[in-house]
């Protein structure tokens, strides 16, 4: 009796495994494809073949605390609203995965379905807009940002409610499908509360509520209006071209909206609420944090009491309430890593090939000052500008290519740039080096955490050397660890096929050990350049040289050390050299030279 027949794989997972092999034995990002699954797609890539949509690139399953993780990462501080957004987005673009997965039985959509509409409470610059941007960001969906004060029911005045839906299809590329999956995001919403005597008398606030009451459950909306000119010529165009009137809409169905404001005046209504309830907050004592308790409790009749209509409200099921900054918060903001108010100026100084450091005491000095302006995190920005702005507008035309802010400089900018305008400062440069090898140590940990997926897949690519390439540039240019990575594996694979084609052409086997890969490495990145690009420029010479040396010896491999990348001509004619001493001209081969 014969045992079981042995569980041999099919043919893609065959071919997956063999690719796996030969991409971590050769380096190269290789792919096995037999003829029999070749056969299958007779075509060249799209011909006769549909495009993919762009709703293919929206991240439709992603978990909570995944995005609530990503969100942490730049975000310093607003925890209860960071799970709240990361939740109810998730869920949101979860639950349209799911539905389309069982729409195919045929089940009807749910009646009086309520979409998870999210309220943003929070004062000026705590992070309202930048959370909702990451969020988009992070989902690949296209995002529109809109001033509530600048709409009508009408739209004469600023802008149709309707237009951020059209504006949507424009940054979804005119891909109609992906801008109805999108996310528009409403600010100030609370200056249309009719309660709030802010917009003027000729502007319905009430009006401008109902007509985002459609938008914001399920409506179509048409592309084509008539104050538009542009979408009029587009529909004549093609008329002219069809023959046809198209008429293109957009459903709201899956669009989310996040709405936001400050609210000043709510706690109050929330506070009368609940002292009437009794519940025992005590005396009317205010402070910014007790106005934090209070909105937490908010509730849909605080809100119609500040002036919503209750068909709004019930749009909009979820609430969250981010909290006020203080300075230590807004220090926090400045040395997070991934913030971009440091990161933006460092690029503005790197435009001009000067590299930019900041000493920790120096960012305290800035929140500090921050903090007085009373608006949140954008206040860093204005102190931040005032601080350098005398440094980008000098140092360009400068030979300074390093400065480190200090905060001497943050207290007396003009007087330090004088400073070192008049004698380039020694003293300046050591703080900035001391403050490369502090980044270079913090950032070691993250670049190790990116570098294991890196490293499990190609062992031999990602040495401990090529790692601190990796710390070195991304402290250099502020790139992120996985690009430089990747492009790091680029410039390793381009090598690898360099000398497999030398071979082709020439006949001669080259190989470039670690030091001079590493070399290799170090200028595609610095240089901007393919290693392709470097290694045809540095073997000119390499052909006439070797027949030289194989006319002598025989020889037809050789080891390329990083010499033969820093100075490759003098590398060359050092071994011929060598080459001609180990074997000599004999007297009839120096006659024919002669």
């Amino acid at each position: 009796m014969h045992g079981e027949p042995p569980n041999f794989p099919d043919q893609e997972t065959l071919e997956k495994e063999l690719s796996d092999y030969l991409t971590k034995k050769y380096g190269y990002r290789i792919k096995v494809i037999s003829p029999m699954m070749a056969a299958e797609h007779p075509h060249e890539p799209g011909e006769n073949a549909k495009k993919p949509s762009g709703i293919d690139s929206i991240r439709f399953d992603m978990k909570p605390e995944e995005l609530e993780a990503y969100l942490n990462r730049y975000v310093i501080r607003q925890d209860e609203p960071k799970a709240v957004l990361a939740t109810k987005v998730c869920t949101h673009y979860n639950r349209i995965r799911y539905l389309k997965g069982i729409s195919r039985f045929g089940a009807e959509p749910m009646v009086g379905r309520i979409k998870n509409n999210i309220l943003l409470i929070g004062p000026t610059g705590v992070g309202k807009t930048y959370l909702v941007k990451l969020i988009a960001q992070k989902l690949g969906v296209p995002f529109v940002k809109g001033d509530a004060t600048k709409f009508s029911e009408t739209g004469y005045v600023g802008g149709d409610v309707e237009d951020l839906v059209r504006e949507l299809v424009i940054q979804a590329d005119e891909d109609i499908e992906l801008a109805e999956h999108g996310i528009i995001y409403i600010d100030e919403i609370d200056k249309i509360a009719s309660s709030q005597h802010l917009i003027g008398p000729d502007v319905s606030r009430t009006g401008v509520q109902r007509a985002l009451l459609k938008p914001m459950e399920e409506t179509e909306i048409d592309l084509k209006v008539p104050h538009d000119p542009v979408s009029q010529m587009q529909a004549i165009e093609q008329f002219r071209k069809t023959g046809k009137r198209e008429k293109r809409t957009v459903n709201t169905k899956n669009i989310l909206f996040i709405m936001s404001g400050a609210f000043n005046g709510l706690a109050e209504i929330v506070k009368g609420r609940l002292q009437k309830q009794e519940i025992g907050f005590g005396a009317s004592v205010h402070s910014r944090e007790s106005d934090i308790r209070f909105l937490k409790s908010v509730k849909a009749e605080d809100l119609i009491q500040f002036g919503f209509e209750s068909e709004f409200v019930g749009r909009i099921p979820v609430v969250a309430v981010l909290e006020s900054l203080e300075a230590l918060d807004l220090c926090e903001i400045l040395k997070n890593p991934n913030n971009p108010i440091i990161n933006g100026k460092k690029e503005d100084f790197r435009s001009y090939g000067i590299d930019l450091k900041f000493e920790g005491q120096a960012l305290s000095l800035i929140a500090e000052r921050a903090f007085l302006e009373k608006t949140g995190a954008r206040g860093l920005v204005s102190v931040l500008e005032r601080v350098v702005l005398p440094f980008e507008k000098k140092l360009p035309s400068s030979e300074v290519r390093h400065l480190a802010v200090t905060a001497d400089i943050v207290r007396n900018p003009e007087g330090e740039l004088e400073n070192m305008l008049k004698a380039p400062s020694e003293g300046n440069f050591e703080i900035y080096r001391g403050l490369v090898e502090q980044e270079k140590a913090l950032v070691r940990q993250a670049v190790l955490q990116a570098r294991t997926s890196f490293a499990e897949k190609y062992p031999l690519i990602f040495t401990p050397d090529r790692t601190d390439l990796v710390i070195n540039h991304h402290v250099k240019t502020g790139i992120a660890p996985e690009a430089i990575f990747l492009e790091v594996q680029s410039l390793y694979n381009q090598v690898r096929m360099f000398e497999s084609d030398f071979y082709q052409k020439h006949g001669f086997k080259v190989h470039f050990n670690e030091q001079a890969i590493n070399e290799l490495i170090l200028r595609g990145l610095g240089q901007n350049e393919s290693a392709t690009e470097i290694c045809n420029r540095i073997s000119v010479d390499y052909d006439y040289g070797f027949r030289l040396i194989s006319d002598r010896s025989g020889r037809t491999q050789f080891i390329m050390p990083r010499e033969a990348v820093v100075d490759h001509k003098k590398y060359l004619d050092e071994l011929i050299r060598e080459s001609y001493k180990q074997y000599p001209l004999r007297p009839g081969e120096i006659a024919e030279e002669v």
